[in-house]
């Protein structure tokens, strides 16, 4: 059995606070951490840390967990850079350019896409991103959906059938029976790649009809629901997602009152995405409203071609900071326990005895300059599984 010590931390988020402990973060310091089979086996003084195989000096620095992007859109061929031009000239997003990367994708290979994800993905870890949810969305044809999900699938454990995303041109005038084949054909081809179902519940997309006939399709073969909701303005998303015991309702821009409470009495997370208000110059959702009503709040990226080219956590912390109302502390909780949450994971988003040693190594002293230093490279070292992936 193999071991290796993460001595001479001087800050551990831990996110496993004690009992009776009122910091979420479960704060540790002067301590090492020691990693035996990918897992975590030991944390406690630097001084009583024990004899291993091998040894990283963190050299006083922060460590976290690594984080949990509970929202990517990582299949997908082409960019969109001049439509996100246009918004920047003062175009309104719409969602509409969501067909133009369909087409793309559509035409290119298997290997093109696989490298797109492992381009992205490789982005992501040397940021500091140790788990990833993949969703499709980019196919809306049986056959394009399932590949997309079986590449997704060698690079994550979370991925989401996401064939509901837009209806696609050639069934513009026959949504209905779009519909039909997502819930059918569709839905049994990408059944196996897939652990989540997910419907961008939205004018423009799909109708809360259309959007609970294809999520408890998806439940009824399986799969967990995730929404996307309230994104572009009000409307049903969010209380569907809660009605349907979803694991997460993500965007959460425009929320009502009833949409809040319905939160606050679920076990559903509110997933917010700020690289996307970010790209589109939207408002950005107000954390602050949902954390002051106790809903669990996560942060992801949203990254794909159109609305949030970003593969950067450390990003998405900084504007929940600057942005949404968030303290630098809930915004790293919501980036790792909160992503973990989500995701309905208890092995990742946290750093305790038995969890999956999945952690970063910052070149800083605190979690604090994740927010402070906005658009550093701090991500110093990346272990994911317990074995360094990158540096710095």
């Amino acid at each position: 059995m193999s071991s290796l010590l993460v001595g001479n931390i001087g800050e551990l988020v831990t996110n496993s606070p004690w009992e009776g402990e009122r910091d979420p973060l479960g704060i540790r310091r002067d301590v090492a951490l020691l990693v035996e089979d990918g897992q975590v086996a030991w944390i406690g003084p630097t001084r009583d840390a024990p004899a291993a195989d091998r040894r990283i000096d963190a050299g006083g620095a922060a460590v976290l967990p690594g984080f949990v992007d509970s929202h990517a859109h990582l299949v997908f061929a082409g960019d969109r850079a001049a439509e996100f031009a246009a918004r920047m000239a003062g175009e309104p997003y719409t969602g509409g350019g969501i067909r133009t990367t369909v087409g793309a994708t559509r035409a290119a290979s298997d290997d093109e896409l696989r490298a797109t994800v492992r381009r992205l993905r490789g982005e992501a870890m040397r940021q500091g991103t140790t788990t990833i949810e993949i969703k499709s969305g980019y196919g809306l044809t049986v056959a394009d959906e399932a590949r997309s999900l079986r590449i997704a699938a060698e690079f994550t454990e979370d991925t989401t059938f996401l064939g509901a995303h837009v209806v696609p041109a050639e069934y513009a005038d026959r949504p209905d029976d779009y519909v039909g084949m997502v819930c059918g054909p569709m839905l049994a081809a990408a059944a196996p790649y897939a652990r989540w179902v997910d419907v961008f519940c939205e004018r423009g997309a799909f109708d809360v009809d259309h959007a609970r006939a294809i999520l408890a399709c998806g439940q009824a073969v399986g799969l967990g629901v995730r929404v996307h909701a309230n994104q572009l303005g009000p409307g049903p998303g969010v209380r569907l997602g809660v009605e349907l015991g979803a694991a997460s309702v993500d965007h959460c821009t425009h929320l009502s009152d009833a949409d809040v409470d319905a939160l606050a009495g679920s076990e559903t997370v509110a997933t917010l995405l700020p690289g996307a208000e970010f790209s589109t110059r939207s408002p950005y959702p107000d954390a602050r409203r949902l954390l002051d009503a106790s809903v669990t709040v996560a942060l992801a990226t949203d990254c794909n071609p159109g609305s949030s080219y970003t593969s950067s956590m450390p990003f998405c912390i900084a504007l929940a900071v600057r942005e949404m109302r968030m303290t630098p502390a809930e915004a790293v909780w919501a980036a790792t326990a909160g992503g973990a949450a989500a995701l309905r994971r208890t092995d990742v988003g946290r750093l305790a005895r038995g969890a999956r040693a999945d952690l970063m190594i910052l070149d800083a002293p605190s979690h604090l300059h994740l927010a402070y230093r906005p658009g550093v490279p701090l991500i110093r070292q990346v272990l994911h599984n317990g074995v360094p992936q990158c540096r710095q």
